[in-house]
Parts: structure tokens; C-alpha cells; sequence
């Protein structure tokens, strides 16, 4: 019997330390960056985790984008986007890093990449 509530306690908290340690990133999120000629852009995601997946959009100046390849994993997520520029299409990976209401990204597309700063919502 003792055994059995220790093993039953011990089965709560690694339950608890699990839920704890994945990021919730649900909900909206403004992601600010500077462009190479020093102008401040504002882009708006919409993230929806659901276990390890992780689905939403992606909208800026370009329109709303639904994000590809979604994954959640701790406080670490990554997707893609893949944009119309021009005649061109540009596939653009997102991998960030959450803490707390703020999620730091790289985002590269090709061999160029920079860093974008999101904050959650209000």
C-alpha cells in the first residue's frame, strides 16, 4: 500500500513537471523586426498547439498566411511560412524560443536570416 501512494505521488508530479514544462503558446502574438534599411514591421500570429503540433497564421503587410510544418516542443516551436514576393515564392523558417509572454525568433529564408522579438497579446 505504501508503495502504491508513493508511486502514485511520484506519477502526479512527473505529470505536473510535463504541464509545466511545455510553453503555452495559444492565443495571439505581435512579433516586431527592423528591415536591413532600419524600418520597425509589425506581424501578427495566431497560434494553436495541440499536443507536439502546432497550427495558425502568420498576418503582416503581405496579407494572412497559414503557417506549415508546426511544431511544439518544451519552450521551443518552428514552422514555416511560404510567401508570395513578387513572382517568386519564399519559404521562410520560423524557430523560436518562448519565455514567458516573449518568444524569440530566427527567421531565415534561403541564407538570410534575423531575429524577430514577440510578445503575447493583451
Amino acid at each position: 500500500m505504501r508503495t502504491r501512494t508513493l508511486l502514485l505521488v511520484l506519477s502526479l508530479l512527473a505529470l505536473c513537471a510535463l504541464t509545466v514544462l511545455a510553453a503555452s503558446v495559444d492565443g495571439k502574438w505581435v512579433a516586431s523586426f527592423t528591415t536591413p534599411d532600419g524600418q520597425t514591421r509589425e506581424t501578427t500570429m495566431n497560434f494553436k498547439a495541440e499536443g507536439d503540433k502546432l497550427t495558425g497564421t502568420i498576418s503582416g503587410r503581405a496579407g494572412e498566411t497559414p503557417i506549415a510544418d508546426g511544431k511544439i516542443s518544451g519552450d521551443e516551436i518552428s514552422f514555416s511560412v511560404v510567401r508570395r514576393m513578387g513572382d517568386n515564392e519564399v519559404k521562410m523558417l520560423y524557430k523560436g524560443k518562448v519565455s514567458g509572454d516573449t518568444i524569440q525568433f530566427t527567421v531565415s529564408a534561403g541564407e538570410r536570416s534575423f531575429e524577430m522579438t514577440a510578445k503575447r497579446a493583451q
